[in-house]
């Protein structure tokens, strides 16, 4: 089998395979990782369903547990998510940099060929032929997972919905405090600041940014520390932008080809829910894989069903990220006080078990199995 894409979700997909005993070839275009930070969150579901692995474990030994979560206006406390209430193996929200959980997830990988871009995906028979810059290849199976940019291989419409928001975002050092293992995010009429706690002392900032605003770095740090100080947090930081786009495809499976990850489904950031998706749909279509490897024959109805789920999993991962996005732009002072009640009444003790459900992927289609 074929996997292209080596970032977390075909890493992960490579190493359950291969631990299944499934040879597997993992093709990626990148000559190196990138050591960027941009998914931090580990969700409970994922975290279960990594458990038998031994990834879990190390995972955890990386990452800060985040139990609870706070939403905040004008300084004063709204409500808290109390994730450290819920029934599941994991009542937290594992934080740490994308580059260690990919690390953790290649310790366990077949080694990537790098440098190796696809440029034609195509059916052949009882295989799937490729075309890349080293070459033709083909394979029985053939799982894409190589992100939103890599979409287009497959899909004929691979345009995604964008939104008119920006965000800045930085990790920045800080003291420990009352709040340290707190999720925070301030709303207010400026719009929404979220922080999150990170090993090492660390706090991942980010802050919606003017859509239209300069894009030139001296500018762009300057608008993030203010909107950071202004809600009394330290400032500093390397800041870096990023927009939000919604796609959702509504087929993951064409025969022995499988699209999985951001190239199937791309959420807004905001919620942290878009790479755990990524990381359920390989979790959960290895086992199923590693069958069709064994037997010669693919488990049609499993497959199907897998497929059903994802695709209703990514919808429903959507719709809450989207909420998210539009709770979070700025609001005129009366529309900001209702929402600052309307949040009030969501995060009381009832409403807030199922606020904490959601934001810890409770509801995804693969959550109830991996408590």
């Amino acid at each position: 089998m074929i996997v292209i894409g080596a970032g977390p979700v075909g890493l992960l997909l490579a190493a359950e395979l291969r631990r299944r005993g499934v040879g597997v070839e993992l093709l990626e275009q990148r000559e190196r990782s990138s050591p960027d930070s941009r998914a931090i969150g580990v969700h409970a579901p994922v975290l279960a369903a990594l458990e038998e692995s031994g990834l879990t474990a190390e995972l955890l030994s990386w990452a800060r547990r985040v139990p609870r979560g706070e939403a905040r206006s004008q300084g004063r406390v709204l409500g808290t998510v109390r994730f450290d209430r819920l029934s599941c193996r994991f009542p937290f929200v594992a934080t740490l940099p994308q580059s260690m959980t990919e690390a953790v997830l290649a310790q366990s990988a077949p080694e990537p060929e790098r440098g190796v871009g696809v440029t034609v995906i195509r059916p052949a028979g009882e295989h799937v032929q490729l075309h890349t810059d080293a070459g033709s290849r083909r394979a029985p199976v053939v799982v894409l997972a190589g992100g939103s940019r890599s979409r287009g291989l497959v899909y004929r419409s691979p345009g995604a919905r964008s939104y008119p928001d920006r965000y800045l975002m930085a990790d920045v050092e800080v003291s420990e405090r009352s709040d340290s293992d707190a999720a925070v995010v301030h709303l207010d009429e400026n719009g929404v600041m979220e922080s999150f706690p990170l090993p090492d002392r660390h706090r991942r900032f980010v802050v919606w940014d003017p859509p239209g605003a300069s894009t030139a770095s001296a500018q762009r740090q300057l608008r993030f520390e203010r909107a950071v100080a202004a809600r009394g947090e330290p400032v500093g930081g390397a800041v870096t932008e990023f927009g939000v786009r919604r796609f959702v495809a509504p087929r993951m499976r064409s025969g022995a080809l499988f699209v999985i990850g951001d190239a199937a489904h791309e959420v807004s950031p905001i919620g942290g829910q878009g790479m755990n998706l990524g990381l359920l749909d390989a979790v959960t279509l290895a086992p199923l894989l590693a069958q069709w490897a064994g037997t010669g024959t693919a488990p049609e109805a499993d497959l199907k069903r897998w497929e059903r789920r994802r695709v209703a999993s990514a919808r429903q991962a959507a719709r809450l990220a989207g909420l998210n996005t539009r709770l979070g732009r700025p609001a005129s002072a009366r529309v900001n006080a209702a929402r600052r009640n309307g949040l009030r009444l969501m995060l009381a003790p009832g409403p807030g078990k199922l606020f904490a459900h959601a934001y810890a992927m409770g509801f995804d289609a693969d959550a109830s199995s991996r408590k």
